[in-house]
């Protein structure tokens, strides 16, 4: 993984074994739950089911009236070039930031918080696969492909799944604890909580964690977005890695993201996954290599995907599997026979719920771009690109301030560790017992 850099000096604005009994806390959880956050005690009211704003528009309207901006901007760019260089049409903007885009990642939180339930390290894998495979569909919706929001440099977003058959309120003191000095003080209990924070602007990178208290379970991720212009394609590259951490069992998986592609940006542009990702367990020696294969130039099918569930001690595939990431996967038995892996077409996504707007901090996602977002679903693309001019306009005059006067920008959420930004109190840090309430 590339070593990141974080530098304040420019004003460019880019686009885009089990634990102890008592552990002691860390200082930083110390601190969480010592002092409360100032909506722990949000009113339920304020809190909504998501409404799903990000729906996609016609897939053509937009390539098809706004062909000349779009051939404008092809003009100004070369093969290899880093799209952080170019002005995008705001009429290709998805109506969700990219770090909203990171939760939908969550969107089957019930197979994510299944994972611990399978004592057998063999189902774990197995399990961590399925969730991983399952992922990438929810986040990427539409038939059209279309730019989410980049961050601005301190933007947050949080929000919280319900998991099906689960408990909302905490069973005892030191749980209420747990969830109140955690990423969403407002969650419920049985629940998967979520927070994502825009650490740097240049590069542009991400941190995002998520937890679920009950299962003693969460992930942290460190993803820096590189774009690149392709000649009739748009690429963007994850670089970084995410970090699933199962307390009850003392193992920690890493993982990494696959590219995502904007194919035919001159007539309809479609989006593709491409590029090997790899899960490890260095604790178990269970791996799982994920290939999304990008679509041949002539021929072959779109969005497929196989995976190989492997052990270090054994030279064959544990279990293979094939099929497409947003459709049916299959795992292919020796004899031949197949029985379905994960069904992404008929298995419900969960709605994840968070604060309403109005209620949302002011560097919060959908409070920060609600103009832009207004502006998109009006199709007033005017009002839209001005509105988005004036956050990246107020986000150069900002780091101009802090040049000037010296002052080094502060992360709300998360710190660095080498090259990884990591949550600061994560749920290892702030667990006092090992009890699991399921």
């Amino acid at each position: 993984m590339s070593v990141l850099y974080i530098s304040e000096s420019s004003d460019e604005f880019y686009d885009a074994d089990e634990e102890l009994e008592e552990p002691p806390l860390s200082p930083m959880a110390a601190v969480a739950i010592s002092v409360q956050p100032a909506d722990s005690e949000a009113d339920p009211s304020d809190v909504e089911e998501d409404q799903e704003l990000h729906e996609d528009d016609d897939a053509s309207s937009g390539v098809a009236q706004n062909r000349s901006i779009i051939m404008h901007m092809l003009s100004q760019a070369r093969v290899g070039m880093d799209l952080t260089r170019i002005t995008l049409p705001t009429f290709i903007l998805e109506k969700r930031s990219l770090l909203e885009m990171y939760a939908e990642f969550f969107a089957h939180p019930d197979l994510f918080a299944s994972i611990p339930d399978n004592s057998d390290p063999r189902e774990r894998i197995i399990a961590i696969a399925r969730y991983y495979c399952s992922a990438f569909h929810a986040a990427r919706k539409g038939a059209v492909a279309k730019k989410p929001y980049n961050p601005i440099l301190g933007e947050t977003f949080r929000c919280y799944w319900d998991l099906p058959g689960g408990r909302r309120n905490a069973p005892d003191d030191d749980s209420k604890r747990l969830i109140q000095s955690g990423p969403v003080p407002y969650a419920s209990y049985s629940s998967v909580a979520f927070v994502a924070e825009q650490v740097s602007h240049h590069p542009p990178v991400s941190g995002f964690y998520a937890e679920c208290i009950p299962k003693r379970m969460y992930v942290n991720g460190s993803i820096y977005t590189k774009s690149k212009f392709l000649g009739l394609s748009l690429g963007v590259h994850h670089i970084g890695s995410v970090r699933l951490c199962l307390m009850d069992y003392g193992e920690e998986y890493r993982v990494n993201l696959p590219n995502a592609y904007a194919r035919s940006i001159l007539t309809v542009p479609w989006l593709e996954l491409g590029g090997k990702c790899h899960i490890e367990c260095l604790q178990n020696g269970y791996t799982a290599d994920v290939e999304f294969h990008c679509k041949p130039f002539y021929g072959g099918r779109k969005h497929r995907i196989t995976c190989n569930v492997n052990h270090t001690s054994e030279r064959k595939p544990l279990l293979k599997v094939e099929g497409e990431w947003n459709g049916v996967m299959h795992i292919k038995h020796p004899n031949g026979e197949q029985e379905v892996f994960f069904d992404t077409i008929n298995t419900p996504t969960v709605k994840k719920k968070l604060q309403k707007v109005s209620a949302q901090d002011p560097g919060e996602s959908r409070r920060r771009w609600q103009r832009v977002t207004e502006a998109l679903f009006s199709k007033d693309i005017e009002e839209a690109t001005d509105a988005k001019h004036e956050l990246e306009e107020k986000q150069r005059a900002d780091a101009r301030q802090r040049q000037e006067s010296g002052v080094e920008w502060k992360q709300q959420f998360f710190h660095l560790e080498g090259d990884t930004w990591i949550y600061n109190t994560p749920l290892s840090s702030r667990t006092r017992t090992s009890k699991r309430h399921i």
